[in-house]
């Protein structure tokens, strides 16, 4: 359910998608992130239909985040019609990201 992009596929996958897309900024590398990941597997079924969750690994796709400035991981950014809805910088809990996602 949770799909990989890239730089070459981020503006279609994301920028170009009619649901709202939840990014996560992440690297294998990261605790936090592999932290992070089993939440986000675990709600994507609950989201099915009304936001599409991505991930896009730091290391091998520098050119967009170096483009948002992304500067820690994780990081979560929401997109909604193509534009940065809110964002997210740090590890959450299933409540509270559930909760942060129903502003959509």
């Amino acid at each position: 359910m949770i799909e990989n992009v890239t730089d070459a596929t981020f503006d279609t996958d994301v920028l170009k998608s009619e649901t709202p897309v939840l990014v996560d900024f992440m690297a294998d590398w990261c605790g936090p992130c592999q932290m992070l990941a089993p939440v986000l597997k675990e709600v994507a079924p609950m989201l099915e239909g009304k936001v599409k969750i991505v991930k896009m690994n730091i290391d091998s796709n520098p050119k967009v985040p170096a483009m948002l400035g992304i500067r820690s991981i994780p990081t979560l950014i929401l997109y909604k019609d193509g534009k940065v809805h809110s964002s997210y910088n740090e590890l959450m809990s299933k409540t509270k990201l559930l909760e942060w996602l129903k502003s959509v």
